[in-house]
């Protein structure tokens, strides 16, 4: 792993205690899920979902993926999607790569950028999708919303066997302000140790 991203790792594990209660009690349920699959020995589908597939939903699918790795767990699987399809918002993949990701983008409207912890293994290829997308399973996932506006919205994702929301404060609002980079690493840095939590729990 790239040295950078395992100094971050470091810092996001300090960080776990102070996670929320109600948070961390959200958090637990999905760990919960994970293991009973585990336990099962099926295989573990997560599919974090947003209105647009360009921040949340992508950070959660990185840090979860990773986390994952990080504790050794196997037979976890790790998508993100949207109730529409747009791009990865190049401010949220610059968080990425301030956390210590490298990140490959190969041009075009909606990119599917290959991003990678380390030189040797398979990178993870973010792009903006819709849930259904075929990329994406079509039974037998969690659905886990990062974002209010979806959760509400769309109220019933077919072939979802747990759904649970998992929100967080969209940091687009910091947009074209002298706060944007702060808000995005403040944001990367949340859903990171919240996942991370999530994981070492299982």
């Amino acid at each position: 792993m790239y040295s950078y991203l395992e100094n971050y790792i470091s810092e996001i594990m300090l960080s776990i205690d102070g996670i929320p209660a109600s948070r961390k009690e959200t958090l637990e349920k999905v760990s919960g899920y994970i293991r009973k699959k585990i336990d099962s020995s099926e295989p573990v589908r997560l599919n974090f979902i947003c209105t647009h597939n360009s921040r949340r939903s992508h950070l959660a699918q990185l840090w979860t993926g990773l986390a994952a790795h990080h504790f050794g767990l196997e037979g976890i699987e790790t998508y993100s999607g949207g109730t529409e399809a747009t791009a990865f918002n190049p401010r949220a993949v610059m968080a990425v790569e301030r956390a210590g990701f490298k990140v490959h983008n190969p041009g075009g409207g909606n990119p599917k950028y290959e991003i990678r912890y380390d030189d040797d293994s398979s990178p993870f290829i973010c792009f903006s999708k819709t849930f259904d997308d075929p990329v994406n399973p079509t039974s037998g996932f969690a659905a886990i919303m990062t974002c209010s506006d979806a959760d509400e919205n769309c109220p019933f994702i077919p072939g979802a066997e747990f759904r649970i929301p998992v929100t967080y404060r969209d940091p687009k609002e910091s947009d074209g302000t002298t706060h944007e980079p702060e808000t995005y690493d403040e944001r990367c840095f949340q859903i990171a140790s919240e996942m991370f939590y999530m994981m070492s729990l299982v």
